[in-house]
């Protein structure tokens, strides 16, 4: 059986999610505990990041490395096209879009730790020893999220520029390929990550951002949340995640 190793409210491993599932690809999602999935990581890959995919004996490490090796090992529904130029399009709209996704992490977690822990529940889990000791862990976890994801007011700020920014040029670039996808005429690694990158903004149905009818967010979330929906681009995204996005593993994991 193929296992992801991930965090639940990543976007990264959302992406990752999205890219076996549109493979069609049996798998688990296993959760790994902030702060120790280091140890996990580095043992399993040399580098102490999540998303990472085991297949049989095999580790991969990272949404873009794990794309690439599942259009090599299993080639039916492909997530990069053959021809060359657009396989350079796709790629570099993915670098792009990873990039984005640094800001939107930074903007989002702070904007949600700062209306309460919900983040943080959801990263403990509904069992466990986290669970089971949450008014330890709690705390702890929140510490590690803010100095881990550098959730400073400076910082943050800036987060929201650089955000802003590379959702422009993605935005130009959908509207040149007649904003129904990113790249040719089907779904893609580009769009895949794009919209992955991009979902925690959205809090779209059936997503790890889904907003409840009690849900409170701050201001100048919500307002930037009206403003993307207002551009293609938002518009593309909840498009994608309404018919594409046909997921076939819970997100919370196990």
């Amino acid at each position: 059986m193929r296992i992801l190793y991930q965090f639940p409210l990543s976007h990264y491993c959302e992406k990752a999610r999205w890219l076996l599932d549109h493979k069609e690809l049996d798998f688990e999602a296993h959760n790994l505990i902030l702060g120790v999935h280091r140890a996990f990581a580095q043992l399993k890959t040399g580098q102490n990041k999540l998303p990472i995919l085991k297949d049989q004996e095999k580790y991969i490490a990272d949404s873009t490395q794990i794309a690439l090796y599942l259009d090599e090992v299993y080639p039916e529904h492909s997530l990069l096209r053959s021809d060359q130029i657009l396989r350079q399009q796709a790629l570099e709209i993915n670098h792009l879009a990873n990039e984005l996704g640094v800001y939107v992490r930074r903007f989002g977690l702070a904007h949600a730790l700062a209306q309460g822990d919900e983040p943080i529940d959801i990263l403990i889990g509904e069992q466990g020893y986290l669970r089971q000791f949450e008014k330890f862990s709690k705390p702890i976890l929140k510490k590690l999220v803010s100095k881990g994801y550098q959730l400073d007011d400076e910082k943050i700020a800036d987060a929201k520029i650089q955000m802003q920014k590379i959702i422009e040029i993605l935005n130009e670039k959908l509207i040149e390929n007649g904003a129904r996808y990113f790249v040719g005429d089907r779904l893609g690694l580009a769009d895949i990550a794009v919209c992955s990158m991009i979902a925690p903004l959205l809090g779209l149905v059936n997503t790890p951002w889904e907003k409840d009818h009690d849900t409170v967010t701050t201001e100048e979330f919500d307002d930037y949340q009206q403003a993307l929906l207002e551009m293609p681009i938002g518009q593309y995204v909840q498009r994608i995640y309404l018919t594409e996005r046909n997921a076939r593993v819970d997100w919370r994991g196990v």
